[in-house]
């Protein structure tokens, strides 16, 4: 495993010693670069948190994968960069059921630039349409980003944590919109086996969205694209609001729009899938 070449994957060809412009612009070129997504699990490809096997998938065969595997990968190659690294846990709010999901639903992470002292950033190239530059992790933070007005806020009491809301490009500012929520998520770091558990559950649950759809998607320049199921969705961000379209595709499309949108080439059959994904069966 080459931290080169793994900069090279993403199209990174900048500066490698660790600085706030360098930790910017390699988080962007990532997600830009890396398509977040299930596929593996609908090709019959079971998922391990094996750093050379994910390493494999994703420098070396040009595969996307989820949050465990993407930003457990990046954790290690910041690491490898000479940043300070701590692993998250998160619970991510399922756009369907409306429900936050179980404890370590997600994995994101906090990287400091500087040494221990230095200001916490927060790290996700594990998620479909998160921050595409890392955000200072501060209570109250408003960033404007080209995709999206990212609001962190700190909730005290019992059961303290961080929630993250996104709000599209033309939202003048943030709002109590239930479904702005991205996820929660705490700063007690974690090592990566602690998410081997949930690693398993969204590959075989009902209530998981990885179990339910056949999915990838990829950041763009001025949007987002999509696959689910049998249908390619294009988001594009305007300063009116995010605009969709949606495509639907036949079985013998599906293969060529991964190639050619994502540039994902398959080495076993693809079940399209597109379920309801149920809600759990206790509250959070």
């Amino acid at each position: 495993m080459e931290p080169g070449e793994y900069l090279s994957r993403i199209g990174y060809e900048g500066g490698t010693e660790p600085s706030l412009e360098n930790l910017k612009a390699i988080h962007r070129c990532h997600v830009l670069a890396v398509p977040f997504g299930s596929l593996a699990i609908h090709c019959g490809e079971p998922i391990q948190l094996s750093l050379p096997d994910v390493y494999r998938k994703v420098v070396v065969h040009r595969r996307g994968g989820f949050c465990y595997e993407l930003n457990g990968l990046f954790s290690w190659l910041l690491g490898a960069l000479g940043y300070g690294i701590h692993l998250l846990s998160g619970r991510v709010r399922n756009f369907q059921t409306g429900r936050l999901g179980p404890p370590d639903d997600h994995l994101l992470l906090l990287v400091t630039v500087g040494g221990e002292g230095g200001h916490p950033w927060l790290c996700d190239v594990g998620f479909g349409n998160s921050f595409r530059c890392p955000l200072p992790l501060e209570d109250g933070l408003l960033e404007r980003q080209e995709n999206g007005l990212f609001h962190l806020q700190w909730a005290a009491g019992e059961g303290a944590e961080w929630r993250l809301r996104r709000y599209p490009s033309s939202s003048p500012g943030p709002t109590d919109e239930p479904g702005a929520t991205l996820y929660t998520f705490g700063t007690r770091p974690r090592a990566w086996r602690d998410f081997e558990g949930m690693c398993r559950y969204h590959q075989t649950s009902p209530s998981s969205i990885f179990a339910c759809k056949s999915f990838c998607s990829l950041q763009l320049p001025g949007g987002l694209v999509s696959y689910v199921g049998r249908r390619l969705i294009e988001t594009q961000f305007t300063a009116q609001g995010d605009r969709k379209s949606t495509t639907e595709l036949a079985d013998e499309d599906i293969h060529r729009v991964l190639r050619d949108r994502f540039g994902i080439v398959l080495r076993n059959r693809l079940t399209p899938k597109d379920e309801d994904i149920l809600p759990p069966r206790e509250q959070p």
